[in-house]
């Protein structure tokens, strides 16, 4: 068990920002699920226990891909946990049945992962686990988005932003992981990386491409959007016209992972090693940078 599960101290503050200080490369990872610092008040207001409650985490996925920054690139992650306030969601994207007071009118309370207990601040963890016994106040959700969710955010858009101005343009591989159960929608496929770009909307074909010829070519059982075609990040920030691209990469748990006691086994370091080529062969993809108009013009 993480020694930051139940800690009485916040961090700092809600995200790691971990690489150079000034960009020296286009891409910049991102881990959203992996934060696991759970406060004990927290813990305190779930019916869950101290591991059901951490089913929808992304496991030390920020580990996983840690040796990104060696390689130059920054790679930022959640400190807080998914269940308490999803950074891969709208700002807003709210369940209202979780709360005891009526939501704003800016709320997105009919998204389909609202509706199904999933949204920014979720009701149920993985397995359809119910993290509460009953409705939260709406005040204390509205203080995890101020605090956790949108410095989060502006982090990450800072460093994209400065990331485009170094290189003109910038690259963004959202880094999760799923449950060895996740199915792909051929029947009886069980893949172990699914690469999602939206459907080709997200970013450069090449990026997608390399990374599934890749980790092929490794004898891994890859597919690409789906079931995991891109959360909100991907869809948000993924803007190929305008030099932005996202591309996510999911992979299988059990790969790494004993999920049922949520801790590493042996295969780690071999799937460490292996995303590591991973990243090196996404950061070895050249990018043309978007044509301005003028330019177009010519």
């Amino acid at each position: 068990m993480d020694e930051r599960v139940g800690d009485e101290l916040p961090p700092l503050r809600p995200f790691s920002l971990m690489g150079p200080s000034d960009p020296v490369s286009p891409f910049l990872f991102n881990s959203p699920h992996s934060g696991r610092f759970y406060p004990k008040s927290f813990l305190a207001q779930s019916q869950l226990d101290a591991i059901a409650i951490r089913r929808s985490e992304d496991f030390m996925i920020d580990m996983l891909f840690g040796g990104v920054v060696e390689r130059g690139a920054p790679l930022l992650s959640a400190i807080y946990p998914r269940a308490y306030v999803d950074v891969n969601r709208e700002p807003y994207e709210l369940e209202a049945k979780m709360f005891r007071e009526p939501l704003p009118g800016y709320a997105n309370s009919r998204s389909i992962r609202a509706v199904g207990g999933l949204g920014t601040v979720p009701r149920i963890v993985s397995e359809g686990r119910t993290i509460y016994s009953g409705p939260i106040a709406l005040a204390e959700a509205l203080q995890r988005i101020e605090r956790v969710y949108q410095p989060y955010h502006e982090a990450l858009r800072q460093r994209l932003a400065a990331i485009h101005a170094q290189f003109g343009y910038a690259v963004l591989v959202d880094c999760h992981s799923m449950p060895s159960s996740a199915r792909n929608a051929a029947p009886g496929i069980r893949p172990d990386f699914v690469i999602g770009d939206r459907f080709g909307a997200s970013c450069a074909p090449e990026l997608t491409d390399q990374a599934v010829e890749m980790l092929r070519r490794r004898g891994y059982c890859v597919t690409r959007n789906k079931p995991y075609a891109g959360g909100f990040i991907t869809e948000h920030y993924g803007r190929p016209q305008a030099g932005l691209h996202v591309v996510q990469v999911e992979v299988n748990r059990g790969l790494y992972m004993d999920e049922e006691a949520i801790r590493l086994h042996d295969g780690f370091e071999s799937v460490q090693a292996l995303v590591e080529d991973l990243a090196e062969a996404l950061m070895g993809v050249a990018i043309a940078p978007p044509v301005a108009f003028d330019e177009a013009a010519e």
